[in-house]
């Protein structure tokens, strides 16, 4: 049986949450107290519970905290994480078990006294939008970090909105003056990503007829945002890391060194704490970009926001034509907006706005009806009927129709299942990665 780990009180009109804290106690060692929504141990410094411990992993399990209990989770670690006994991938504990990882046992226990979990009164924060309890404790981390120049990593499915936050922590910062410059890790050809980040000097390689500038160098005197960091390919994140770490660059083939004055933010939908136990990232770099840590929800676990998002992408589709966006809100009933809160939403907010402007699209202004992917309960298993066939259509373009319907509702519904990892989703389809974003974003 799992112990209760939050409790919700209400602050004016908006709710706010406590956590009790719990201890880690070895048998041969100190006691450790921790009251933080996440906690790491490994045998490596950078974790908040170091386990000086041979047969520990590098990071070895977490545990987070949420409404359910104390989760434990083991971060693909090379000789296990063991409950009572048990090897477990991932459970809530319950208080007085014993977890151990190596030979190092450690007994879980929760204690009595809580804290708050900071939360802003906010209903949105600079381009973000929603006033859910899970948004307005990410918006008041935000609002404590931006100010600074601490490197953030931004955490959550594809479509959560990564980059909205960190247009947040940029405009929020002192160098929202400054370019905000975005380097997409998934989107640039490996052999031409060195030259993309460092630049380069003419006659650097063949093709190199000029000078170039690299984002880094670019981003000087405001924010670098690196999407999809764990794409970045390895032999390329000694050098990114000592960039950082030095605040300096060499441009391909140049000699001079170029100081750097910028702020980095990093986002991706891997779990990096994996990829360096796979050997996938090297942990010195995810220890430098994961200063501040930041996890956006998906959709479907702040349902209470979607319709206020929905009603933001109808005014901004509309734009300039407030007349017709009052017109189409009015003309949505409320069952309307109850599919809309119930749709899993595999693609989370990024699928939402692709069903809002595909229903402005389609729909009179008067009678909106949302054109939802699939069925409400996702798209996830496919008909074991034949599919309806129209003799007066021809072969091929009725096949095709076919094969795209089969497409999407496969590929988004082994997205929705992998809480939209798109690598374990592509492993699940025995499919390329890459492939299996190409085919995707067709149907986007």
């Amino acid at each position: 049986m799992t112990t209760r780990a939050t409790r919700t009180l209400m602050v004016g009109d908006k709710p706010r949450r406590k956590i009790r804290r719990y201890r880690l106690k070895s048998a041969d060692g100190p006691t450790h107290d921790f009251q933080s929504q996440l906690v790491r141990a490994g045998s490596r410094p950078g974790n908040e519970l170091v386990l000086d411990d041979s047969a520990v992993s590098r990071i070895h399990f977490e545990i987070t905290v949420d409404d359910i209990g104390y989760r434990l989770r083991d971060l693909d670690s090379r000789n296990g994480t063991w409950v009572d006994g048990y090897r477990v991938v991932e459970m809530y504990l319950p208080s007085g078990c014993t977890i151990r990882a190596g030979s190092t046992e450690l007994r879980f226990s929760v204690l009595d006294d809580e804290i708050d979990i900071p939360a802003t009164l906010s209903d949105g924060f600079g381009p973000l939008v929603g006033s859910s309890l899970p948004m307005r404790e990410l918006y008041a981390i935000i609002d404590r970090a931006a100010p600074t120049d601490v490197t953030v990593l931004i955490g959550g499915e594809t479509g959560t909105g990564k980059e909205l936050v960190a247009h947040a922590l940029h405009e929020r910062s002192p160098r929202a003056q400054g370019p905000f410059v975005v380097l997409d890790c998934g989107a640039v050809p490996a052999n031409l990503l060195e030259s993309e980040v460092f630049g380069h000097e003419k006659g650097a390689f063949t093709g190199a007829h000029a000078r170039r500038a690299g984002l880094l160098e670019e981003a000087n005197g405001g924010t670098l945002f690196i999407d999809e960091v764990g794409e970045l390919p390895i032999e390329l994140q000694p050098k990114l890391l000592r960039a950082l770490d030095q605040r300096e660059i060499r441009r391909l083939g140049g000699r001079d060194t170029i100081a750097l004055d910028l702020r980095v933010v990093a986002a991706t939908n891997r779990d990096l704490s994996v990829e360096v136990n796979r050997g996938a990232f090297r942990e010195d770099l995810f220890y430098r970009l994961a200063v501040v840590q930041l996890t956006l929800p998906p959709l479907r676990d702040r349902r209470d926001d979607v319709r206020a998002i929905a009603e933001h992408f109808v005014r901004t589709a509309l734009k300039g034509d407030g007349p017709r966006a009052a017109e189409v809100l009015s003309g949505i009933d409320e069952e309307n907006w109850k599919r809309l809160e119930r749709h899993p939403w595999p693609g989370n907010v990024r699928q939402l706005r692709n069903v809002i402007e595909r229903t402005l699209a389609l729909s009179e202004p008067s009678s909106v009806a949302f054109d939802l992917p699939g069925s409400e309960a996702g798209a996830s298993r496919p008909s074991p009927s034949l599919p309806e066939v129209d003799l007066d259509r021809p072969f091929a373009e009725q096949k095709g129709d076919i094969i795209a319907g089969f497409e999407r509702a496969y590929l988004e519904g082994m997205l929705a299942r992998h809480g939209g990892n798109f690598s374990r989703a592509a492993a699940a389809a025995g499919i390329d990665r890459m492939y299996f974003k190409r085919l995707l974003k067709k149907y986007r």
